[in-house]
């Protein structure tokens, strides 16, 4: 079938036109956008000057003026921050002392201060001291106090409930308490309601005990002679612990109560008495009722001069009819 002539004609005049509005409108577009517009000047304002940085040495820090006066240059550089507390406060330049001056320190105290190492480990000889006190506090702990001792002074032995010394390290509650034998002998063989009852324990330190009981213990007798202070019969309790004096005041109702026993041995010493001090000690006396006077021994109070010394107190004690904060507070 053949297409019609004129047909063919208005198709083809219709494509070449919408052909020709194509090629119109790409010519439009690339003519605007060759088309730009300028909104700063690309030329220099002004009057400018380049500023060259001046040279200065590797790894200082340097700050240029932006003004036109002309500031001198400060190198931070060098400048080192003053060293200061946590208060903001400045410190205290700290100077090396001498041996001379070590010297001098370790004749005031028995610690271990100036000893020197060998590297990142204690010197031979102060590794060995150290192994030797620690022996010393452990036989301290675990010693007995000599029969000879106790029969010399007249004191008759009494037990805690403690069994053995491994009982008395884990049951500090069973040292405070006397056993039903030594309650009974206590009342046997002891004066009741005296004013002044005195009691020795070895405690923590056995060798505390050896070394100072005797001196303390005649000291203070004569003491309280000398001031016509009448005393109890004195007896001694294996293995107890400072409030057993508690129970002692139950038995035999003193007035006051005075503990002779050894100290917690340290590093430093191993042989350390304490005098513990009750006004009318009974079940329920709180810690603050106590009084003590320690560190007696040869290295510290000496044992004869804390013997008189505790005479004195038990005087004021006496006096106030109170110790330890009571004490104080009656004191003023």
């Amino acid at each position: 079938m053949d297409l019609n002539e004129e047909l063919i004609q208005q198709i083809t005049k219709m494509v070449v036109e919408k052909l020709e509005a194509a090629s119109g409108g790409q010519t439009s577009q690339q003519s605007s956008n060759e088309q730009k517009v300028q909104l700063f000047s690309q030329e220099p304002i002004g009057h400018l000057a380049a500023e060259r940085p001046q040279q200065s040495p590797s790894g200082a820090v340097t700050f240029h003026s932006t003004t036109n006066e002309a500031k001198p240059q400060r190198n931070i550089a060098t400048i080192k921050p003053k060293p200061t507390t946590a208060y903001g406060k400045p410190k205290a330049e700290t100077t090396t002392p001498t041996e001379d001056q070590l010297a001098e320190y370790r004749k005031k105290t028995p610690a271990r201060i100036a000893v020197g190492r060998a590297g990142s480990r204690p010197k031979t000889k102060t590794w060995l001291q150290f192994r030797l006190d620690h022996a010393a506090a452990v036989d301290a702990v675990y010693g007995e106090v000599p029969d000879e001792l106790l029969d010399r002074l007249g004191l008759f032995q009494v037990h805690s409930k403690v069994a053995d010394k491994e009982e008395y390290i884990r049951r500090p509650d069973l040292g405070r308490k006397l056993s039903d034998e030594g309650k009974a002998l206590i009342q046997e063989r002891c004066k009741t309601s005296p004013v002044v009852q005195i009691v020795a324990s070895n405690g923590l330190s056995a060798k505390a005990i050896e070394e100072n009981l005797e001196d303390v213990y005649l000291s203070l007798e004569q003491s309280l002679n000398n001031l016509n202070i009448d005393m109890g019969t004195t007896f001694y309790v294996d293995k107890g612990r400072v409030a057993v004096m508690d129970d002692i005041g139950e038995v035999l109702k003193p007035d006051v109560v005075v503990m002779l026993i050894g100290e917690r041995p340290g590093l430093v010493s191993a042989e350390s008495l304490s005098a513990y001090l009750c006004y009318q000690p009974r079940h329920g006396t709180i810690e603050a009722d106590r009084m003590v006077i320690s560190n007696i021994h040869k290295g510290g109070i000496p044992p004869v001069e804390a013997g008189a010394y505790l005479g004195t107190v038990i005087q004021k004690i006496l006096k106030y009819e109170a110790s330890g904060v009571a004490l104080v507070q009656k004191e003023g």
